[in-house]
């Protein structure tokens, strides 16, 4: 997978991590290099700077660099496994070539709702798959912050009831095959673009929609190119809050607790901002003239997870994971 280091910015973050630049800080400071693909004005890099780089305090240089600005979305990964970076907030997606068994957490309406997804994380029965991530990937997972549950957003004025309905809509979904098989199973036509280019391929009508949770399509304005929000539900949708294993074991007992205290400060902010969002967003894209409806969840439900038991995605999945999530 190709990395790409973007402008000024990249060089600055290489400059500091080869201790080939001027320091900014004592030889006794961990300096922490994170990237992330939205932009430094949407509400979680707002919330990250102020409950995780704040909260790390005296003995850190937290230094964040949004929009994709360092490293293009999906490539982070590697990017934490070359060293070349040292915290990012994944998707389970960029997961999945490596560790196949994650597939099961991109299943779309494995959770019933948002407290069924964090009684998940808190609980015990994914112990197993976060040690082989961590394993097989060299990266520390941090935490799971929550960022909205997704939606599909469209333009025109079609209802869409079923995911019979959405049959030849070319809905956006982000890069990589775990993505565009959700958007397979929902029933649409999956197109792969970045997260950046949205907005724009909306307003040309280069495609018909794309899903993603209602705080980020008002940050990002879809609201504006598009008609309708069609309140599917599908995703529960939580990143993978991570470090690198080679950053993480670089720090002593008392670095890494404060790490991981600020990690979960970070999460539980992100928890409480998002469901706070989403209580009042549909009230906001209504104004807007937007048509804000719910289909035959059943109907989604039914159909997609069919899709998905059916799926050579669920041959990998953890024995006794699904029943153990299902339990709760």
């Amino acid at each position: 997978m190709d990395i790409t280091f973007k402008g000024t910015a990249s060089a600055l973050a290489l400059a500091i991590m080869a201790g080939t630049g001027a320091s900014v800080a004592s030889a006794d400071t961990v300096e922490i290099i994170y990237s992330d693909t939205v932009q430094e004005t949407d509400r979680r890099s707002r919330l990250l700077k102020d409950h995780f780089g704040d909260c790390l305090g005296e003995g850190f240089t937290f230094t964040p660099y949004f929009g994709a600005t360092l490293f293009k979305q999906g490539t982070e990964l590697t990017a934490l496994q070359r060293g070349n970076l040292d915290m990012a907030n994944l998707a389970i997606f960029d997961f999945y070539n490596q560790v196949p068994a994650t597939s099961i957490l991109g299943t779309a309406y494995l959770w019933r709702d948002y407290e069924h997804m964090r009684a998940t994380f808190d609980s015990d029965v994914l112990d197993g798959l976060i040690a082989e991530i961590e394993e097989k990937t060299g990266v520390k997972v941090l935490a799971w912050p929550y960022i909205g549950t997704r939606h599909v957003n469209i333009r025109g004025d079609k209802k869409i009831m079923t995911p019979e309905d959405l049959a030849g809509i070319k809905l956006r979904m982000p890069g990589g095959e775990g993505w565009q098989f959700v958007g397979e199973a929902l029933g649409a036509n999956p197109t792969p673009l970045a997260f950046t280019e949205v907005y724009t391929a909306l307003q040309t009508g280069a495609i018909d929609g794309q899903d993603n949770p209602l705080p980020a399509d008002k940050q990002m304005k879809f609201y504006e190119v598009t008609d309708q929000i069609i309140l599917t539900g599908h995703l529960i949708a939580s990143n993978t809050f991570s470090m690198s294993s080679q950053k993480w074991n670089s720090l002593d007992e008392a670095q890494q607790a404060k790490v991981q205290e600020c990690a979960l400060e970070f999460q539980a902010a992100m928890d409480e901002d998002t469901i706070r969002q989403e209580a009042e967003l549909v009230d906001f894209f209504v104004s807007e003239g937007l048509d804000v409806y719910e289909p035959d969840k059943a109907a989604f439900r039914t159909h997609v997870l069919d899709v998905f038991k059916n799926s050579r995605f669920s041959v990998d999945w953890p024995e006794g994971v699904l029943e153990g999530i299902n339990g709760l």
